[in-house]
């Protein structure tokens, strides 16, 4: 499907990553979520999506996730939004990009608005999850399941049909990477979808990411009965349709 390559960070540390269309004057950089990787639909549609119009498309598996080396439970939010950053940086250079984040993507893409101010065209958010760590995990766990982490460094969360290890240092970091008390203020267009049926991360997570911009292009969108990935062909359908918008919103 794709041409994964790898980026050199250090002797022990290479990520896998997919970069097309690189002659593109604009790029398309897709940022996935947390445990997640390039092997998706969402990147597979976003891929497409850049094809057929020409666009450059970064997309980027951070340490610890897909098939990037690293450990996962030595990653955090600080240094996955840098490695973010470093390959925007190598791969991207001057060129002007917009974001694409899905869940803790958008937590990450939040992070790059601090360096990347003059080349962010735009930024769109799927079933955005910033400060997860805290509001979604830390402050509904049970006093048993912290004392676990903060005694063992670690405890094996249970969702669904999937275990995610999550570190007390984790944890820690993601409060030192709060995003949502900082205004952005860019005239950029900004749309935040979300499903109505998101069982993972409540819808006013997206609406408390558009509150951040002084954008008057902003768009809240909420997807009927869409569950957290939003990865059906209809969903994707629907969002390809908003990337649109936003390519169309970008010189007025």
């Amino acid at each position: 499907m794709a041409n994964f390559k790898y980026l050199k960070f250090s002797k022990l540390k290479k990520l896998r990553y997919i970069n097309y269309n690189k002659n593109s004057k604009i790029y398309l950089v897709f940022l996935h979520g947390f445990m997640s990787d390039l092997e998706g639909e969402k990147p597979k549609n976003f891929i497409k999506y850049c094809k057929k119009r020409n666009l450059g498309f970064l997309g980027l598996e951070y340490s610890g996730h897909g098939k990037s080396s690293g450990d996962f439970t030595k990653g955090n939010i600080s240094k996955w939004s840098h490695e973010v950053k470093y390959s925007i940086k190598k791969i991207i250079r001057k060129k002007n990009f917009i974001l694409v984040g899905s869940s803790m993507g958008s937590w990450l893409s939040l992070n790059q608005f601090k360096y990347f101010h003059k080349q962010i065209l735009g930024f769109l958010g799927i079933g955005s999850a910033p400060e997860f760590l805290e509001l979604l995990m830390w402050k509904k766990f049970s006093k048993k399941i912290k004392s676990e982490i903060q005694k063992k460094g670690i405890y094996q969360l249970k969702h669904g049909n999937y275990e995610y290890p999550i570190t007390y240092q984790l944890i820690k970091d993601g409060r030192k990477n709060k995003v949502l008390n900082k205004k952005i203020n860019l005239n950029i267009p900004v749309t935040m979808v979300h499903g109505t049926k998101d069982e993972v991360v409540p819808v006013n997570f997206s609406r408390k990411v558009l509150r951040l911009f002084e954008s008057k292009k902003k768009r809240m969108i909420t997807i009927k009965n869409g569950d957290h990935s939003l990865s059906s062909k209809k969903n994707l359908k629907k969002i390809n349709s908003e990337l649109d918008k936003i390519r169309k919103n970008l010189n007025n």
